[in-house]
């Protein structure tokens, strides 16, 4: 079989993942095998590939390909979300650009157009994916939009509403006014930002006294309808029981007393404004004021915001600024910092809002999900410092609001019969619907043409929460054969700004569900970003192409690249040097290949004792490393799995064994040598396939002919078994006097070709069980050990033992004696210098400890060398 001289990854990464398709080898049924099962974390159905998903999912098929070696049933569950808010967003924008204007649309005309987007959009980024080598159950994928996969959310709906779980309410939510939707709370993003507090002047009713109180949004005074002062508060008590007069508006309202009021802030008076404030509602409930709402759904001003009407909110507040300073209502403004809430999607500011939403209580529902991660540890979180997060955010739960206004998603399932607000019914389909209205009503005129849908789509996340139960019909078939068999799933690779919208909910899901949790390990990524730590974006320009980096430096380099570096909840500074590490690793590897194919093999000639030690101690190395690389796997520690790897295959396999075994030069191996190569070479192959698929699926059929059942993707993981540390330990000696060898060699130029005498003092009893590479590493004619020191040699030591090299005739002598005494008087030289300064009390006595230290490291280096010098000079004279 013809090796190429150079490896071509373009070639090869399609032609094997085509050939992984075609023997299906990524496709799991159930069967006797135990199971090992990972969900996708979906990525938004309009998306395409970024370099947070390189990281995520290149951990995933390392996570899934090594347990497909180990022999499990491995199940890698792929599909995209439908991300209501950003896709509907994209929709909206390109019919805008037609000319066509959404609220001029039907539902049904909308949702037509959203199809069409999706199914020309949708799904680029699974087939992205591919090419990083991912090796998904593409037979699986799923889209949270799919027939069966809403129908899964809409039961899930009506099992919560039936259990009294889901309520409808009139309730301040987080509005966000470019989407025109609700968010939950967890959507919402706090940035500081600055801005002005307003002081304004609120005329007191049938007097020329006023008072003053300090806003950040002046435009809100429109749906201000009272005054709140504290009772306790001094300063006010003339002010107890009279009206005040809104500026420009003229409304006159209450002056009410609350404790609420904090006599520190502002001015000590608070402007109430219940349908913008979520405190503002708690107090306008407790003194049953006025509810006046001055905003459209888009934040602009309506009737009640007079001449501003149609005005953005934010235009207002700049030119009402300007009034109410005319009219002298304003007293003065200063600079504020506040904390502003803004929309995770849109970027939008939120604007507090009184709607009718539908909300999920989540006070009995959050426990089970509580008490496995924080308490059992049925669940476990990687890092566990997130265990911190986690438990913040669930024991500081609200009621989720799971309605949004919008209508790609799953419609509620709520049925109206009458004008009330309480006049509906909720089931899973119109039929249903129509038989709970007809029992509610007692009429059974009813017809389906009486009962209108609730207009709101659900949350994306409360579709998404189901995801590891839905993917596998769980939810409309708790006794489903897949589903009994994959759930619960094994590990999660996700990153931590989803691990409340997402990971908590679906543990939550499954204890509510399945009575189960949903998976065992959550392993949480860092963010990937750029050299100078900036997070990775469109906007900053500094987020390469993943496909560009596939193309410059393989699926392979860019997925060692990546790992290298990848600890668990770290980020990564990612730099283009890192993919040509792993390029340069993918070479390194080839060449190891073509070097041993190489070879001529002899059937007849026999085995070198180097050899056999060689491979002993190979042997025994592999076996070190495959257990630390176990432990890791375990802890989670995937990139010290992949630099144990590293080590192992660049350091100990590529730079000593190969040198070790590797036969003279035109000189054939013997056979029992060339076997037990190819063998370790294939153990590498196994350990670094999860990472590094292609190259390692070509070599392995290049070794060999092998049939579709012999393919790597399908073989056996080596076998951790036991191994004699004491021949690494020992080995780990010899390579220092090999390294001694060397360096005398370079230093004296005595060319490699020379072969050299080796004599050694073995005071220590150290093994010589390697006596035989440190021969051949080290071209030594021969090696004797003797009991006093070789005169007329060159010398070196590792640790208590002493090794003499005799002089031959290329070495010259005077010379060699002439440069060793001008680097011995050097040395003496500096040591009288660092001695003057030791020497010197005043310097001992005022200078640093640090820099005392340092001072004494430097007499006692020169002193062992100057001992070195004066041993090699005696041995030359």
């Amino acid at each position: 079989m013809t090796i190429p001289a150079q490896f071509d990854a373009k070639t090869i990464e399609s032609k094997w993942y085509d050939y992984w398709m075609k023997n299906n080898y990524f496709h799991s049924e159930p069967d006797h095998r135990t199971p090992y099962t990972i969900v996708i974390p979906p990525p938004n159905v309009t998306g395409v590939l970024h370099m947070g998903h390189m990281l995520n999912n290149t951990i995933q098929d390392v996570l899934i390909r090594r347990a497909r070696l180990k022999g499990f049933n491995a199940c890698w569950v792929p599909g995209t979300d439908h991300a209501s808010i950003a896709t509907e967003a994209k929709v909206v924008a390109k019919l805008k650009a037609e000319g066509i204007n959404k609220n001029d649309l039907t539902r049904e005309e909308f949702l037509k157009h959203a199809w069409e987007w999706t199914d020309k959009y949708g799904g680029t980024i699974l087939e992205q994916l591919k090419k990083l080598g991912a090796s998904c159950d593409w037979e699986r994928t799923k889209f949270t939009m799919d027939p069966d996969m809403s129908a899964s959310v809409i039961k899930s709906f009506v099992d919560l509403y039936n259990k009294g779980l889901i309520y409808r309410g009139y309730r301040m939510v987080n509005w966000d006014p470019e989407a025109k939707t609700t968010l939950s709370d967890e959507e919402v993003i706090y940035e500081e930002q600055q801005g002005k507090l307003f002081f304004l002047k609120y005329k007191i009713e049938g007097s020329e006294d006023f008072l003053t109180i300090a806003t950040t949004r002046p435009e809100t005074i429109f749906g201000d309808t009272a005054i709140c002062i504290n009772p306790n508060d001094e300063r006010f008590t003339h002010l107890k029981g009279k009206k005040a007069i809104v500026p420009i508006c003229g409304r006159v309202i209450p002056i009410i007393e609350d404790e609420y009021v904090d006599v520190e802030f502002g001015t000590g008076c608070l402007k109430v404004t219940p349908a913008h404030d979520m405190n503002d509602k708690t107090l306008g409930e407790k003194h049953n004021l006025e509810i006046v709402d001055i905003f459209n759904e888009d934040a602009t001003l309506n009737s009640f915001g007079l001449h501003y009407q149609g005005k953005d909110r934010f235009v207002v507040r700049t030119e009402i600024e300007k009034e109410l300073e005319e009219i002298g209502a304003l007293a003065k403004t200063e600079v504020h910092l506040n904390k502003v809430g803004t929309s995770e999607r849109t970027k939008a500011v939120i604007e507090p809002r009184l709607s009718d939403q539908w909300f999920l209580k989540m006070e009995e529902l959050v426990k089970p999900a509580i008490k496995s991660v924080l308490e059992t540890g049925d669940i476990k979180l990687h890092p566990k410092r997130f265990e911190n997060t986690y438990a913040h955010w669930l024991n500081n739960i609200r009621d989720w609001n799971i309605s949004r206004q919008l209508w790609w998603g799953q419609q509620i399932p709520a049925y109206y019969y009458g004008d009330g607000k309480e006049d509906f019914v909720v089931a899973e389909n119109i039929e249903d619907a129509l038989k709970l209205a007809q029992e509610k009503t007692n009429n059974s005129q009813l017809t389906i043409n009486n009962l209108t849908q609730d207009v709101d789509a659900l949350d994306t996340w409360f579709s998404s929460w189901l995801w590891p139960m839905s993917v596998f019909g769980g939810i409309m078939d708790p006794e489903s054969p897949d589903f009994k068999y994959y759930y619960p799933t094994n590990d999660l690779v996700t990153g931590p700004d989803i691990l409340f919208f997402w990971v908590a909910r679906m543990i939550i899901a499954g204890y509510e569900y399945a009575g189960e949790k949903p998976f065992t390990n959550v392993y949480l990524t860092g963010l990937v970003r750029d050299k100078q730590r900036r997070k990775m974006s469109k906007s900053l320009g500094n987020s390469p192409d993943p496909l560009d980096l596939i193309d410059k430096f393989s699926a392979d380099g860019v997925r060692v690249g990546l790992l290298l570096s990848a600890s668990a909840g770290n980020d990564i500074m990612f730099d283009e040097e890192l993919c040509s590490q792993g390029k340069a690793f993918s070479n390194k590897i080839w060449n190891a290949f073509k070097l041993i194919k190489g070879w001529e093999v002899s059937e007849t000639i026999p085995q070198p004792e180097s050899s056999k030690v060689a491979i002993e101690w190979y042997e025994a190395k592999l076996q070190q490393t495959l257990v630390d690389i176990e432990d890791n796997f375990e802890k989670y520690r995937i990139s010290d799995s992949l630099m144990a790897i590293y080590k192992l295959v660049w350091d100990d396999f590529c730079s000593w064994f190969l040198e070790m075994i590797k036969p003279a030069y035109q000189q054939p191996i013997d056979s029992v040598t060339f076997a037990k190569a190819i063998e370790m070479l294939e153990n590498n192959l196994k350990l670094l396939h999860p990472f590094m698929p292609f190259l390692t699926e070509e070599i392995w059929q290049l070794i060999a002919e092998r049939t579709p059942e012999e393919a790597l993707i399908v073989s056996t993981w080596p076998e951790v078994k036991p191994f004699d540390a004491k021949l690494i330990a020992d080995f780990e000696n010899s390579i220092e006097v090999i390294s001694g060898i060397r360096t005398i060699r370079k230093d004296k130029n005595i060319p490699f070709k020379d072969a050299i005498e080796l004599k050694g003092i073995n005071s220590e009893n150290v093994s010589t069980y390697f006596d035989s590479i440190i021969t051949k590493l080290g071209n030594v004619s021969a090696f004797e050990y003797v009991s006093e020191k070789v005169d007329g040699a060159l010398s070196f030591r590792v640790k208590s033992n002493e090794y003499f090299i005799p002089i031959t005739g290329n070495i010259d002598v005077e010379a060699e004696i002439a440069k060793l005494t001008e680097e011995l008087n050097y040395t003496k030289g500096f040591l009288k210098s660092v001695e003057a300064k030791l020497s010197n009390e005043k310097f001992v006595n005022g200078a640093p400890e640090k820099v005392l230290n340092l001072e004494k490291q430097k007499q006692a280096d020169a002193l062992a060398k100057i001992a070195t010098i004066e041993q090699s000079l005696a041995g030359l004279k």
